[in-house]
């Protein structure tokens, strides 16, 4: 063992008694060896985050798509910048956006309907819900049809109308509004020639 750390305090001690002398030594060599353990024990100061250092992920908030395009609200803005440009004829315009608005809601009744099976047995409280804004995005996506029919029939275009027409009487059926109102545009373009009247429910049956 070196002898550097015993040197001095034999100076500091060379008038005292060679048994105190043996003690001083004693304790400066103690001190010695224990002091780099004193300093390892000593708590490392909290580094200061830097950039580089991954950040925790910002929760995600509930309702965050509706400011998208791709969802219900989206859909019903892109139907109603489609009515402004019919206002002020601008049906190239209004073709697109309608377009736009069948496709979100086409799409949002696909998915929710198939959130529907996958919760059905599972939760049915979940799996109502998702019925519910499958059925709303349908009806969405059928009066963007129905709307899409009538400026296609305004630009003079019967031929990109009648398909139209033919699947929105599919998917409402003739009994109902809106696929009335498809059947009696196929009337008026001529597609069909015998006129529907839905029966009353009161009127008697034959």
């Amino acid at each position: 063992m070196s002898t550097s750390f015993a040197k001095p305090c034999l100076f500091q001690t060379a008038l005292i008694s060679p048994v105190s002398v043996f003690a001083s030594v004693v304790t400066c060599l103690s001190l010695s060896a224990i002091a780099p353990n004193l300093v390892a024990a000593q708590p490392t100061p909290a580094q200061p985050a830097t950039p580089n250092q991954p950040q925790p992920l910002e929760t995600t908030k509930p309702n965050s798509l509706e400011n998208s395009v791709f969802s219900i609200s989206g859909g019903q803005r892109l139907m109603s910048e489609s009515m402004t440009a019919i206002g002020q004829q601008n049906y190239d315009l209004a073709v697109t956006k309608l377009q736009d608005a069948r496709q979100v809601f086409n799409q949002l009744s696909n998915f929710y309907q198939e959130l529907t099976a996958s919760f059905s047995g599972i939760d049915n409280r979940i799996s109502d819900s998702h019925r519910r804004k499958a059925l709303q995005s349908a009806q969405l996506r059928d009066e963007a049809t129905y709307q899409l029919a009538v400026v296609y029939r305004a630009k003079n275009q019967p031929e990109l109308a009648v398909p139209l027409l033919v699947q929105l009487i599919r998917s409402q059926a003739p009994t109902r509004d809106l696929g009335q109102q498809a059947y009696q545009q196929l009337f008026e373009l001529g597609f069909v020639d015998t006129a529907f009247v839905r029966p009353s429910a009161s009127a008697p049956k034959p």
